[in-house]
């Protein structure tokens, strides 16, 4: 062997690959093994999921003497090239579905450890079931009106939408797209007020710019971080005043700070005053109507 460290590849690490979340949660339980045992190791990954991060083009292979590929379906020519420009490594792939004994991508390794395979119903239990435990994160729904163009000029919908997009995608939270229209024939949408709301009930926090993205979060006793998408203000800000909420903002002063302040607002003391809302409306339903 050429070097003494160890290089952990996958899916995760190749250019035109995908990274999973059970193929990750697998790499996370190699390298808790790896730790354990004290062996020198560095993980290669794919620029498109962590830029700056080692890649497997600015590695230099001659500093490493073995390489682990760990999960997902061994097959291809990606792969098949790392048997090329680490040949001078003991190969070892682990936790992976083996496909065809020929394909140089599989026959390449020195060692398969697999979770399954052709020909048989056995195997290993996937690597990511065992993998350390993750720190767990806020559950967010993003409930968003699209455009409405119903407002004329003072509508900013494709605005606000960027924006609260664009921010959410750098919060470390679990981001959960609703659409608040009913339909009975189209599997990705709830098709009763109940389903509805059994989703929301489950929630963390609600991001959204409609007025019943808003109400319905308050009613199920979930904090709602809302943005009224009209300049100006309109029925969204209404709303908020009328429920007493003050998590909202009008499209002119939306802006990462404030956004970030009432996120923090909504996920602590919010809690307590959904919470409240809730029990609110509760007591206005009519007589006789149950929980």
């Amino acid at each position: 062997m050429s070097g003494g460290r160890t290089l952990l590849t996958g899916w995760f690490s190749l250019l035109h690959g995908e990274a999973t979340a059970g193929d990750v949660l697998a790499l996370r339980h190699v390298r808790a093994r790896l730790e354990l045992a004290g062996v020198p190791f560095d993980v290669a990954w794919s620029p498109g999921l962590h830029p700056g991060a080692l890649s497997l083009q600015d590695t230099d292979p001659q500093r490493y003497g073995r390489l682990l590929f760990v999960g997902g379906p061994v097959h291809g020519e990606q792969i098949a090239a790392l048997h090329e420009r680490f040949g001078h490594c003991y190969r070892i792939a682990v936790g992976v579905s083996t496909l065809d004994p020929a394909d140089p991508a599989l026959s390449g390794f020195h060692r398969v450890m697999s979770r399954d395979g052709p020909g048989t119903l056995r195997g290993r239990v996937d690597l990511a079931a065992s993998a350390p435990a993750e720190q767990p994160v806020p559950v967010a729904g993003v409930v968003l009106a699209g455009g409405q163009h119903t407002y004329g000029v003072r509508h900013r919908h494709e605005r606000v939408t960027e924006t609260l997009t664009s921010w959410l995608a750098g919060k470390d939270c679990a981001r959960l797209e609703l659409d608040a229209r009913l339909d009975a024939h189209d599997w990705r949408r709830t098709a009763t007020c109940g389903q509805y709301l059994s989703v929301v009930e489950r929630l963390d926090v609600v991001v959204t710019d409609r007025l019943h993205g808003l109400v319905l979060a308050l009613r199920s006793g979930v904090p709602a971080l809302a943005v009224d998408p009209v300049a100006g203000g309109s029925r969204v800000v209404a709303q908020a005043r009328v429920c007493r909420w003050p998590a909202v903002l009008e499209t002119e002063d939306v802006s990462p700070r404030l956004l970030d302040h009432w996120w923090s607002w909504c996920l602590g003391r919010g809690r307590e005053l959904a919470a409240e809302r809730s029990r609110d409306f509760r007591a206005l339903r009519p007589s006789g109507v149950g929980p």
